[in-house]
């Protein structure tokens, strides 16, 4: 049941969310339409989608990769691409971005562009698209997205200090998030792209066999699950750091509410999921997404906010010929 006065809070957050979300597309100048006949006779949407339907078809996973990319570049410096620029003490080599993946798979978007345009689609701008794309594809909500992003040309591993732990607790992650511009309502709705997610068992396995130093798994999880995580996923002195899905396993590659079901069932795999079903700050809202179906929408809303988050446009940066290096 929602608390008294949760619907009343629901409203005014989303209608300040809407309001701030106008204001920062229109600083970002981003347009719809972007790159309409400026890829010859190629649709460079068309080009993106194409490449995600194929890949997809294969190997599902990419949808998390992509939305861990999307969050990981944009919540560091805006989204600019600057975390797929390789190089000794850059973002990807931060330990925050060490599970990270799906760098070939942009790779092979921009080379099909580049084929087609030289010069004239962003990294940054196909990190977005592409993950509109791979969220829509996989049972998520269709959004339109604005582009015109350029590539940044800077990237220093310690500004990856910016980015939440999986271990972070809510007040913390709530205020990490405001600096951003986000509001906790905002922040519980992108943690639902935990969905899709996955992390891997060195990164829970305290919070499995030696909680807070007693030898035992966070009280907190189901017990039942936490059987189940140590007897098949992460067993103890396994060779292999395995991966862990952070949804339910009949839910896994499919974009829903389900992750806030795990929350509401004990069954949130990382300390800052499950966390945010404890906290009374963010425990309605995910009481709120796990019964009624607003989560697709508001999803959509939150995602393109990130999407515009602290944008370089016009002259700024530049429009890489190569993902991996600046020109």
């Amino acid at each position: 049941m929602q608390p008294a006065g949760s619907a009343s809070r629901l409203a005014v957050l989303v209608a300040v969310v809407v309001l701030a979300s106008s204001a920062a597309c229109c600083r970002a100048q981003l347009a719809s339409n972007y790159y309409a006949g400026k890829c010859g006779n190629a649709s460079v949407e068309a080009v993106i989608q194409s490449a995600v339907q194929a890949r997809l078809a294969w190997d599902k996973r990419m949808v998390a990769g992509l939305l861990h990319m999307l969050f990981h570049d944009c919540f560091v410096q805006g989204c600019d691409a600057s975390l797929l620029l390789d190089g000794p003490n850059t973002e990807k080599t931060a330990p925050q971005n060490s599970g990270i993946f799906g760098y070939d798979f942009i790779d092979d978007i921009k080379s099909d562009l580049e084929a087609a345009c030289p010069g004239v689609v962003s990294c940054a701008d196909i990190i977005i698209a592409a993950t509109r794309d791979a969220i829509a594809l996989c049972g998520g909500p269709s959004y339109a997205v604005t582009l015109g992003r350029r590539d940044g040309m800077v990237s220093v591993s310690w500004m990856a200090g910016d980015l939440p732990s999986p271990h972070v607790d809510i007040p913390t992650a709530i205020a990490m998030f405001a600096k951003k511009g986000f509001n906790s309502f905002e922040m519980a709705t992108l943690m639902g792209a935990h969905t899709v997610g996955v992390t891997h068992c060195s990164v829970i396995e305290d919070r499995l066999y030696n909680f807070n130093g007693t030898g035992k798994a966070d009280p907190s999880m189901d017990p039942t699950y936490a059987w189940v995580l140590t007897t098949y996923a992460c067993q103890k002195g396994q060779p292999f750091d395995n991966i862990v899905y952070l949804d339910d396993p009949s839910s896994i590659l499919i974009f829903d509410r389900s992750y806030f079901n795990q929350i509401k069932n004990r069954r949130g795999v990382l300390p800052v999921d499950q966390a945010l079903g404890i906290d009374p700050a963010t425990s309605w809202m995910v009481e709120f997404f796990a019964t009624t179906d607003f989560f697709p929408a508001m999803f959509a809303h939150s995602i393109t906010k990130m999407a515009a988050l602290e944008v370089k446009t016009g002259t700024a940066g530049e429009i890489r010929r190569n993902c991996r290096v600046t020109n």
